[in-house]
């Protein structure tokens, strides 16, 4: 209820086709571009009407000549016809994986889709997430027509609220996703001003000169949606993430037949997701997941069951609850990303759960632990997680016994490898029995692998393919992908953050790069932790700190006091004595020396002294540690 009542459901005949705008018009090419832009409404059309009539038709053999009329004359029209060129620009999302956000331009009109977080690298000290640089957003803040959202997934929505304090625009997605989105801005106190849009799948929304056609995908989290950009220049698919599974846990299988359709018309280009194309073959459907639950479940009997996996995999939670309810467990939610999930999931009718099933995980004590299962985050090792409490002994209500059995469902992302081998290791010290993924079938990824990514290719028959989603070899792989479907190499663009790509609905090309890169979060700061701040950060954190303080008569230079040195991070000072009295006494000679040449600059001193102390300490430690010297005047 909370959700619809800051919603608006739009309406099927609402926003489905773009039209020219005054600018349009105004251009040379004016009767072309109105012929693109009415084929476009005259498409839609069709779309409306063959959706409500028997799908089947387009299989149909005798099609195929009508097939053919329709693809084979589009490569001879874009030759001889250029449109209002669109521009595709990437802020986030290539040679990364996480921090998703894509820039779509035509004209005057400008919009998003996705506006998601990374989490840091060991690298980033102290830094608690990662978005993307929104400069080029904010210098054209008046151009944005709105933010479309294709799932609910934190690298997909998580940076929704640093970029809505900066450009308040309104937001479009499904219901779910946006039930999901509305958390996070009520956390940040935003969700009274934001503008939030529930669509359905086979919906358009019009961006201005251009309009966004929703179309049902499989993934690993509930209505998820591939985009068809209806531009002036042709069509754009946008697959986000995306699996083909014939079985799903819920929702209904892919749009298979609606990509067939735009193919078949002509599609422009197509910006696929990378993330599993070094995999052979087709990813498992989720539902073999519940067939491992089934027989993990036979073996834990009599034991506490404890799940791990990631708090948005609302098909795995619903397995694991159904999988409890048929053994009889009462299932108990540990951490707070999960029990907001499950809640906003439950709210909505995304997970069904039978009634005094979820039990307070406060309440575990009151049953025996052959009643329990517990479903919990950590699924990553992360150091703050539950599962990594319960682990190191930490988490206040779950303690860690042999008669434990523990499911950790997901595979570990790319660098948490380590983290995951030291929370597995600790549980089975503790004596609990650990499963993870590569001794059971106890997770399948919610992304396509390489045949799925061929069907997309070959359903969608793209002039131009643009891989996103992805780290450089995943970029690389997808493009030889794409050579062996037949898309010629000089029509495939492996792009880069902040890259402009081009296209006029003839030709693409590279024109130039715009502002892109990352913001680091830290607290409340967003931006103010720079390479410098982390630069800083990690010399501190290697070498230690030496603070060398000295009060100094102004007129005379004499000093007056000190010089007092304070070790931090850098020698255990009571078995260092002599290495810091030598250290007091080099202060005393060089700042006599100073005062002697008469030297008053307070920022000259303290560049001697930095400099003297620290040949001093490398010359007697082969360290070099941070040297922050203060100076009081009188």
């Amino acid at each position: 209820m909370g959700l619809l009542s800051n919603k608006k459901l739009l309406t099927e005949t609402e926003n489905i086709a773009p039209k020219p705008n005054k600018q349009e018009r105004a251009k040379k090419a004016v009767p072309v571009k109105k012929a693109a832009l009415s084929d476009n409404r005259q498409s839609n059309d069709r779309n409306r009407r063959q959706s409500a009539s028997m799908p089947q038709k387009r299989a149909v053999p005798a099609r195929e000549p009508v097939l053919g009329r329709g693809r084979q004359p589009a490569p001879v029209q874009r030759k001889q016809v250029r449109s209002a060129p669109v521009k595709f620009i990437a802020l986030g999302g290539l040679n990364e994986i996480g921090k998703n956000l894509y820039v779509y331009e035509c004209c005057n009109d400008m919009f998003i889709v996705d506006c998601g977080l990374a989490f840091p690298d060991e690298e980033m000290l102290g830094v608690d997430l990662v978005v993307p640089d929104f400069t080029y957003l904010e210098k054209n803040r008046d151009r944005f027509r709105g933010i479309v959202i294709t799932h609910g997934h934190e690298d997909h929505i998580g940076a929704l609220p640093y970029l809505l304090k900066k450009i308040n625009v309104p937001i479009y997605g499904t219901r779910l996703t946006l039930g999901l989105v509305e958390g996070k801005l009520k956390e940040h106190g935003l969700l009274s001003q934001a503008s939030l849009n529930v669509v359905v799948p086979r919906q358009n929304v019009r961006m201005g000169c251009m309009s966004v056609e929703f179309i049902r995908v499989n993934h690993s989290i509930p209505d998820s949606c591939a985009l068809a950009i209806h531009t002036p220049a042709g069509v754009i698919v946008h697959t986000g993430d995306f699996k083909v599974d014939y079985t799903p846990i819920e929702g209904g299988i892919i749009d298979l037949a609606r990509f067939g359709e735009l193919g078949n018309r002509g599609v422009l280009a197509l910006m696929s997701e990378s993330t599993n194309v070094e995999r052979p073959g087709y990813t498992k459907s989720e539902r073999s997941v519940g067939e491992s639950f089934r027989g993990l479940f036979n073996k834990a009997e009599g034991k506490r069951i404890i799940i791990a996996t990631f708090s948005s995999n609302i098909h795995r939670i619903q397995q694991i609850i159904d999988e409890a309810v048929r053994r009889g467990r009462k299932v108990a939610v540990s951490g707070r990303s999960m029990t907001n999930v499950i809640a906003k999931a439950v709210e909505l009718n995304y997970i069904k759960v039978p009634e005094n099933t979820l039990i307070d995980i406060d309440d575990i004590n009151k049953y025996d632990p052959s009643e329990l299962v517990i479903a919990t985050t950590g699924s990553q090792g992360e150091p703050l997680s539950a599962l990594s409490r319960m682990s190191s002994g930490d988490h206040r209500q779950v303690s860690i016994n042999p008669n434990d059995f523990i499911i950790i469902s997901a595979n570990p992302i790319p660098g948490n490898e380590k983290l995951v081998t030291k929370v597995v290791n600790e549980l089975m010290k503790q004596g609990a029995e650990v499963i993870y993924e590569s001794m059971y079938e106890v997770h399948v990824s919610g992304h396509a692998c390489q045949e799925e990514l061929k069907m997309m290719i070959s359903l969608t028959k793209p002039k131009f393919f643009v891989p996103i989603h992805g780290e450089y070899k995943h970029l690389k792989k997808h493009e030889k992908l794409a050579v062996g479907m037949g898309i010629p190499e000089e029509n495939i663009f492996v792009s880069d953050l902040g890259e402009v790509l081009e296209t006029d609905g003839v030709d693409m090309k590279a024109t130039g790069t715009v502002p892109a890169g990352m913001m680091l979060v830290d607290g409340f700061g967003v931006g103010d932790v720079g390479s410098i701040v982390l630069r800083d950060r990690k010399h501190l954190s290697e070498d230690g700190v030496i603070v060398i303080a000295a009060t100094i008569e102004r007129e005379s230079g004499r000093v007056v006091s000190g010089p007092e040195i304070v070790s931090r991070g850098f020698v255990y000072v009571r078995e260092s004595e002599e290495l810091l009295d030598g250290a007091k006494e080099l202060m005393k000679q060089v700042l006599t020396e100073l005062a002697r040449k008469n030297v008053r600059e307070w920022g000259n001193i303290k560049s001697a002294m930095r400099d003297e102390l620290s040949d001093y300490f490398y010359r007697e430690t082969k360290r070099n540690p941070m040297i922050l010297p203060i100076i009081l005047e009188l």
